[in-house]
């Protein structure tokens, strides 16, 4: 598995919880296992006590992200470092699933389980993985959706670091609310232009007329 894979852990993690609509989908231990995937022998491991500090860790790493999308970079890089200090990643090389033509294993890096608890392996691996994407794509490739009230984290791999939206539904929305609002001020720069007409209209109609 290569590193960059495991940058879509942090991403997971943060996202299931929505602030702006009072919503949040890590309320169980089957829901952590969710976020590791049902194989994964640390999310065997995972406890009641584990929601609890995967909560901690989503808001540390949301944190990341919020500072990044301000573009307060060393503060990203801070709070990162942070989370990579208190939650060290075991690294192997691994060939376990890949194969080339021969059958010979297909040698990559693999983040292993932490031996400690669910919380520490996911976020090891979730914070190793934001690190990798940052020092290899840039800080201002993470970023929050700018789709009000969606403030959902996401990667940006576009080619043209253009990517504002955390998905293509948010995207829509917010074109839609765009080209409504648009639509809605010509309204209203139309409707006080024939206002101020009728108006001068109505002046000159109601004004004396003076003979010389």
């Amino acid at each position: 598995m290569e590193l960059a894979y495991y940058s879509d852990y942090a991403v997971r993690l943060v996202n299931t919880e929505e602030p702006a609509r009072n919503k949040d989908s890590l309320t169980s231990v089957d829901a952590i296992r969710e976020l590791f995937g049902a194989s994964s022998q640390p999310a065997r491991r995972a406890t009641d006590a584990d929601v609890t500090r995967f909560r901690s860790v989503r808001a540390r790493l949301r944190a990341v992200f919020t500072a990044a999308d301000s573009g307060d970079e060393t503060r990203a890089v801070d709070l990162l470092n942070s989370l990579l200090l208190e939650f060290p990643v075991n690294p192997q090389i691994s060939g376990h699933d890949f194969r080339d033509e021969d059958g010979h294993p297909k040698w990559h890096m693999h983040l292993a389980d932490h031996p400690s608890n669910a919380t520490a392996g996911y976020a090891a691996i979730a914070a190793m993985g934001l690190a990798f994407h940052l020092t290899e794509y840039g800080v201002d490739r993470l970023g929050l959706c700018q789709a009000a009230p969606c403030r959902n984290a996401y990667l940006d791999t576009s080619t043209n670091r253009s990517r504002r939206y955390c998905s293509d539904r948010c995207a829509t929305r917010a074109n839609v609310a765009a080209y409504r609002a648009r639509k809605r001020l010509e309204t209203e720069r139309t409707e006080r232009s024939a206002s101020t007409g009728r108006t001068a209209d109505t002046t000159q109609e109601t004004s004396p007329r003076t003979d010389r």
